[in-house]
């Protein structure tokens, strides 16, 4: 099923909450609208699924505008971060619920929940009581309950928020599995970035009921189109400096940048893994912490005469456990550091040329 929105708002009194907000999705795709919290994105998501009307602005869904039609006439399933499942019935009779409503045959309600029940990882679960089964596996029983009545259009409001870090992980890679068995086209709100960008095939950055960009993982990061973009996704620093030339000059670095005028006051942002750090004397900055994350190292240190007057500003990079670069970096030693890419935006207008 392809999706279009239109030009849509949505107010709750005197706030605008959508703000003329368009974008498409293709048949098939699974999209990730991704921003912080009290952005729009649930909003959104409830007013294409028609649990929310729009004060303006259309919902066309595979060709046809249904922002008329009542949630029930839209083929739309819809799961909440809470998953509500029906206490009192078996995973089996959550997962065939809605086909129960719709008077489906039992032996097809059957067949469906014994395939659903494959394809979750459920086998073997299907008489047990949601109170029996971990938080993971009654977030895929909302999920088949959803896929049962076999919706064109998955919606998934932040569908792992009530999960812990390792299930969230393992149910991440189990969505992605699953959208590809199932084909549905599929959107889901998050706010995690990781969460994003391992399991959508596109990406929509939402701020203020806004769409600040859409594309692929790789060029949301690689080519944020607005400083919000740049400083909302991955590890940045962020940074004051001017331009000379083809370069900012920020304290004692220098970060390439381009299309900006000679003089221009620049917020340069730098991400973590944009930088190399090395200990050398007499450098340009004092380590201040070193601290192994995973597989990664971070380093944070303090840059001479980058901050406002002059003053010290931090700055931090990440490196694989194992780099070369990091070979006598502790606290308290002297690096020095390269920009190896940058982004920037004008801060205050250039100074006038003397």
């Amino acid at each position: 099923m392809g999706i279009e929105v239109r030009n849509l708002v949505k107010r709750f009194g005197a706030l605008t909450v959508v703000d003329a907000m368009s974008f498409e999705v293709q048949p098939g795709e699974l999209v990730a609208l991704l921003g912080p919290s009290g952005g729009g994105k649930s909003t959104v998501l409830r007013i294409i699924a028609g649990l929310e009307t729009a004060d303006a602005g259309q919902v066309w869904l595979d060709g046809a505008r249904v922002d008329h039609l009542h949630a029930r006439q839209r083929q739309v399933g819809f799961v909440f971060q809470h998953y509500a499942l029906f206490r009192h019935m078996t995973v089996a009779q959550n997962i065939a619920f809605g086909l129960d409503v719709r008077g489906v045959p039992r032996a097809e309600q059957q067949r469906t929940v014994e395939r659903l029940l494959q394809v979750m990882g459920l086998r073997g679960l299907g008489d047990r009581m949601p109170s029996q089964i971990s938080g993971g596996q009654r977030q895929r029983v909302a999920l088949a309950r959803a896929l049962a009545p076999t919706p064109k259009l998955l919606l998934l409001d932040e569908p792992f928020g009530a999960v812990d870090a390792k299930v969230r992980e393992e149910l991440r890679q189990w969505l992605r599995r699953m959208h590809d068995a199932v084909g549905a086209t599929t959107i889901f709100v998050t706010h995690d970035q990781e969460e994003a960008f391992a399991i959508a095939d596109r990406v929509m950055i939402i701020q203020s009921g806004r769409l600040e960009q859409h594309g692929t993982p790789l060029e949301i990061l690689d080519h944020p189109a607005t400083e919000f973009v740049a400083r909302f996704v991955g590890d940045v620093n962020v940074l004051t400096g001017r331009v000379h030339g083809d370069h900012a000059r920020v304290g004692p670095l220098l970060a390439p940048v381009s299309g900006l005028p000679d003089g221009q006051e620049v917020h340069v942002v730098l991400r973590a893994y944009d930088l190399k750090f090395w200990r050398e004397d007499p450098g340009v900055a004092t380590v201040r912490r070193v601290m192994t994350i995973g597989d990664r190292v971070r380093v944070e240190a303090l840059l001479d005469r980058a901050g406002p007057d002059g003053q010290p500003a931090p700055i931090f990079a990440q490196f694989p456990r194992r780099s070369s670069l990091l070979h006598g970096v502790e606290v308290g030693c002297r690096i020095s550091i390269e920009v190896t890419r940058a982004r920037a935006w004008p801060g205050v207008p250039p100074e006038p040329a003397s």
